[in-house]
């Protein structure tokens, strides 16, 4: 279904803030790792206040976002079917946890509304994460092998960057892309973003979420 402008944007708002929570996170863990690593003294205390002061601001702001979306859509009952999201409820639910509030708001106005498509190339990025986690583990057990500690750091380091940084967004926008093809499969961009945040922090789970998502892809979509 069509929806307007302002409609279209809280809803890019609360997806473009969502993109931030991982990296925002994972300062204050890195802050702490760093400290045990390097002894740093008071290094992790400064990252941490850094991850935890971002939360809070992402916390915030999704929860405005989440908030004047639903505010918008239960104006619009005949556009929205039977969903009429309840604004403070939805608020509420974001302020005690964010990024599982806003993913779902948003895999649940999906299946209304639908998720502007974008971009047809996502699926490289998602790939190149897959790559990254691959090759950062392959080289950290040839490090470990080798027992050259250095490299092991740098190995993870450099691919959970990637990862966090690139995977999120883009399988979100690559489903949302998917999901409007003429084939049989209809992803769920806010799903799919919500499994990406589950294995950020289970290593096994992000290549084999990459790679059943591009073996998916390429069946349905043929590219």
């Amino acid at each position: 279904m069509s929806t307007t402008r302002a409609d279209r944007d809280w809803a890019r708002i609360l997806e473009h803030l969502l993109y931030l929570v991982p990296p925002v996170a994972g300062v204050g863990i890195v802050g702490v790792l760093q400290d045990l690593e390097l002894g740093v003294p008071g290094l992790n205390q400064v990252l941490f206040l850094l991850g935890t002061a971002g939360y809070t601001v992402l916390t915030i702001g999704i929860t405005v976002a989440i908030v004047c979306d639903a505010s918008r859509v239960r104006r619009r009952p005949k556009a929205s079917g039977n969903w009429r999201p309840r604004p403070w409820l939805n608020g509420l639910f974001a302020l005690v946890w964010a990024p599982v509030a806003g993913v779902v708001y948003l895999a649940r106005r999906h299946r209304y509304f639908g998720t502007p498509p974008g971009w047809s190339g996502w699926w490289l990025l998602v790939l190149g994460s897959l790559v990254a986690t691959l090759l950062g583990a392959a080289v950290a057990a040839i490090a470990y092998v080798l027992a050259i500690p250095g490299l092991i750091t740098a190995a993870i380091g450099l691919a959970s960057t990637v990862v966090v940084g690139s995977f999120p967004v883009a399988i979100h926008r690559d489903a949302a892309y998917v999901c409007t093809q003429p084939n049989s499969w209809r992803p769920n961009p806010g799903v799919y973003l919500g499994l990406a945040f589950l294995s950020l922090p289970v290593a096994p789970l992000q290549p084999l979420l990459a790679g059943y998502y591009l073996y998916k892809r390429r069946a349905v979509v043929g590219e």
